[in-house]
């Protein structure tokens, strides 16, 4: 029997106006874009001040407060410009619109396992939703039609508490959905849209969430359903925890589920874009919906949509790759490989596999993600490079050079990691919409700054950061216990006057966090120098389950405390979007450590670009393309040392002699303004060449133009006709597997006058057609050179009836005749070679 509620006084009706600030308030554009951030103060400033956030904000305010904001003549006004604002920038013509309307990009899907876009919606970690948030924000500026697919966690990544013995503790947070910047995916009828996948026993049925990202979306699946078995709802319980299994269904959620929620929404990608590899069974699926479009086999269907597919790996060792067992793939995508894509199970196992005959090898998301892929880039120039071995298992006898992996930049979307302080700073030098196009005048016009300005941003953002990293270490302390004197005299450590160093980032051994304490007594000394004094704020988290991580916090930590010294050294707790964008906006020199080669790309010290920050970087990651003498300084020589500790030591003392001998004397040479010259003169150089170079606006620009546009027009040209050129290249494949093995070489002839070498070679082609192979003339790279790869010509068929051909090319004299070596290679128009076919024959 429902209670009688008739003497119940009706609901009150939501005040007008209300619908506005949620339009507002749910659109993440305000993590970038501060015009509105006024009005949030304006509603409540004591709640603005402590989070920032306007879904907080417009979730918390009181009623009252809320009707009488709404009730402002002023307040209506300004919401009004900022909506009408807001809408019409969601439709104006971009850079892409205005560059590329003709293309034929409507829609780029863009997988990632987490997303950095606000300490609003904390389902991140770090570097890796670091570079997806900063895209997707970019691809919003650009205009660039990119939808986002991710997973709402319940308990997103952990938060970190530094206890009273200096350790880290985890604590995990229940992210309600009610109180996140996210909306509920609905159907036309108005219900929730749900998606069911099919696991052993049971199956999950998935909720979809909309996160608004200015002109882009990003929707979110969860499992946390009620007519979930407690199993499954937790399978989007955390980021990165858990074991292998947890960690399959995740991907799978991912994968899978996110490729058939843009289907159920009537959504038909022309490009899909993972950023690593823990999306690739999303290929699988689009592979699926291609064969149930169009009755075409799996092979035929992943040839057509591979072409449109897009892996970045952003994993600098092959061990970082996600494997699974045999057994586990079996008992999850079993029936799925033989039921829905017509695989039998050890087909399918292969498609994860350096060796498909070996039974035990595990299935690598990553070797997936290649083969469902028509390009593979590394997010920086060395880290292509090192992808390069990673992957050369996949390519035997290729050479390295040519193993198929490229590489885009990573870079950070400056809006969001700029100070207001830096912000009016570019504006007044470049313009409002810098950001929105080419970049192709901001170094000219920053140059025209003056030292003055340069010089007053930097002061103003050092006193702002080391105001709040004294707010910020009192509350820390504080909840932990500490005395409040012990507090204060923590807090006095900082000094707005001095140079300020900053290290944050996962404290993880190869990233190397404790290389300045090699020697604590000379770090010491160097910080507490009385006429040339620096102070040091620290921040990162170690993943739960990684002991010498966490070890390497507390080394940290009892250092601080060292009562008999009292180092000018904070430790900030719970590393988060927003501690960062205040470190990055403050500190003097960003500090990185990493081991070569294992900085794949490394964000972090992009950030500090745009705020008038400098690098002091080991030469790895972006550092290794951005580095010269004047815009920072550099730590080792760049090559690679592995784990050796007296190598580690070597740079330890080189680290110490940098910033005793160069960095801080250059910091407290002032001229007679006060001003440090050269020092302001380095920050010139750094933010006019670097902060447009590593922007994300560049990154995504080199995405669109060098990837998506071509992936496009590749993917409908293989598609159209039910897959009639997918099936043509599937043809080319076969044909080349099953002839390859009688294909051979004769004899080498060469010719040499005081100019050329000519070459010419006898092949035996048997039944394969002469149009699918390529005969080359191939010669390695010297003194950092290019290899040679000359193509040679069909001149004459020999005599006789063995169907043998003679190829001839001529090079000059520049290199010995004995340096180059004839090879033949599969070749077919519009395929990728030899990411589709990896068959070679070298002539010796």
């Amino acid at each position: 029997m429902s209670a009688d509620t008739s003497g119940a006084p009706p609901p009150a009706a939501p005040p007008q106006g209300l619908e506005a600030l949620t339009e507002l308030a749910m659109d993440l554009r305000w993590t970038w874009n501060h015009s509105g951030d006024e009005l949030w103060r304006r509603l409540d400033p004591a709640l603005w001040a402590l989070t920032y956030h306007p879904s907080v904000v417009l979730q918390t305010v009181s009623r009252e407060k809320l009707s009488h904001a709404l009730a402002d003549p002023d307040f209506c006004g300004l919401l009004d410009r900022l909506v009408q604002a807001k809408r019409q920038a969601a439709t104006i013509p971009r850079w892409f619109q205005q560059t590329h309307s003709q293309a034929p990009l409507s829609c780029v899907a863009y997988f990632c396992m987490e997303y950095m876009l606000s300490e609003a919606l904390p389902i991140y970690s770090g570097g890796l939703g670091n570079v997806a948030g900063d895209q997707l924000k970019a691809a919003s500026n650009l205009g660039v039609p990119v939808i986002a697919v991710g997973l709402l966690y319940q308990h997103g990544y952990f938060h970190q508490v530094i206890d009273r013995n200096g350790a880290q503790q985890a604590l995990y947070p229940y992210n309600d959905p009610g109180q996140l910047p996210v909306t509920p995916v609905r159907q036309a009828n108005g219900e929730s849209l749900r998606l069911e996948i099919a696991l052993p026993g049971y199956s999950v049925w998935l909720r979809a969430w909309q996160v608004q990202v200015g002109r882009s979306k990003l929707y979110l699946l969860d499992s946390n359903d009620a007519a979930n078995v407690p199993i499954h709802r937790g399978i989007t319980s955390e980021l990165y925890g858990g074991d292998q299994e947890l960690r399959l269904k995740q991907e799978m959620v991912l994968g899978i589920g996110g490729w058939r929620l843009l289907a159920a929404l009537g959504l038909k990608p022309d490009v899909c874009h993972l950023n690593e590899g823990h999306a690739a069974f999303a290929l699988l699926e689009r592979a699926l919906g291609f064969m149930v479009e169009t009755g075409q086999p799996f092979p035929v269907a992943l040839a057509a949509t591979r072409a449109g597919n897009l892996f970045t790996t952003h994993t600098a060792v092959a061990a970082g790759f996600d494997f699974f067992s045999p057994a586990l793939m079996a008992q999850y995508l079993g029936r799925y490989a033989q039921e829905k894509l017509g695989l039998a199970l050890r087909e399918f196992l292969a498609l994860g596999r350096r060796n498909p005959e070996d039974a035990d090898e595990p299935f690598n998301m990553a070797y997936l993600a290649m083969r469902g892929s028509g390009a593979v880039n590394g997010v920086s120039r060395l880290h292509g490079r090192v992808s390069r071995h990673i992957f050369s298992p996949l390519f035997p006898r290729w050479p390295e050079d040519e193993v198929p992996v490229g590489h885009v930049t990573n870079g950070v979307h400056m809006p969001t990691w700029d100070s207001a302080a830096a912000d009016d700073l570019w504006t007044e030098a470049c313009g409002k919409g810098r950001w929105l196009g080419t970049l192709a005048t901001l170094e000219a016009d920053l140059r025209r700054v003056s030292d003055e300005k340069l010089w007053t941003l930097r002061t103003v953002s050092r006193k702002s950061l080391v105001e709040y990293a004294r707010e910020r270490i009192g509350q820390q302390m504080g909840a932990a216990g500490v005395e409040r004197e012990v507090i204060a005299r923590t807090q006095s450590r900082l000094d707005p006057g001095i140079l300020t160093l900053g290290f944050a980032r996962r404290f993880a051994t190869y990233k190397r966090p404790n290389l300045l304490l090699h020697d604590p007594d000379r770090l010491i000394r160097i910080l507490k120098n009385p006429q040339r004094p620096a102070q040091l704020i620290l921040a990162g988290k170690a993943h739960p389950a990684d002991q010498a991580g966490q070890a390497l916090i507390l080394e940290w930590t009892r250092f601080i405390r060292r009562s008999d010294v009292s180092p000018p050294v904070v430790f900030l707790a719970d590393y988060d979007m927003l501690l960062a964008e205040h470190l990055v906006q403050g500190v003097d020199v960003w500090i990185n450590t990493p081991r070569r080669p294992w900085e794949a790309c490394g964000t972090s010290g992009m950030k500090v670009l745009v705020n008038g920050g400098l690098n002091l970087s080991e030469i790895d990651g972006w550092w290794a393309e951005a580095y010269v003498p004047d815009v920072g300084w550099a730590l080792g020589d760049g090559q690679e040392h592995g784990e050796d500790p007296a190598w580690d030591a070597a740079e330890a003392e080189a680290l110490y002699e940098r910033l005793e001998h160069e960095v801080i004397p250059e910091f407290y040479t002032r001229n007679e303004k006060g001003i440090p010259a050269a020092w302001v003169q380095r920050i010139r150089e750094s933010m006019a060449r670097l902060t447009p170079r590593f922007s994300s606006n560049r990154a995504v620009r080199e995405y669109t133009e060098q990837h998506y546009l071509p992936a496009a027009a590749a993917y409908h040209e293989r598609a159209a006709n039910k897959g009639a050129v997918g099936k043509q290249v599937v043809d080319w494949q076969q044909a080349v597997d099953r002839k390859w093995g009688s294909v051979r070489f004769g004899d080498l002839r060469v010719e040499t006058n005081a100019e050329h070498h000519a070459f010419a070679v006898e092949i035996f082609l048997n039944d394969l057609e002469p149009s699918a192979v390529r005969i080359e003339l191939y010669a390695n790279r010297v003194n950092g050179g290019d290899p040679v790869r000359e193509e040679m010509k069909c001149a004459d068929p020999l005599a006789g009836p063995s169907g043998g051909r003679v190829y001839r090319a001529t090079v000059p004299t520049t290199r010995p005749a004995s340096d180059y070596t004839a090879r033949a290679i599969p070749q077919r128009s519009g395929a990728t070679v030899p990411l589709e076919s990896d068959r070679i024959l070298w002539q010796r």
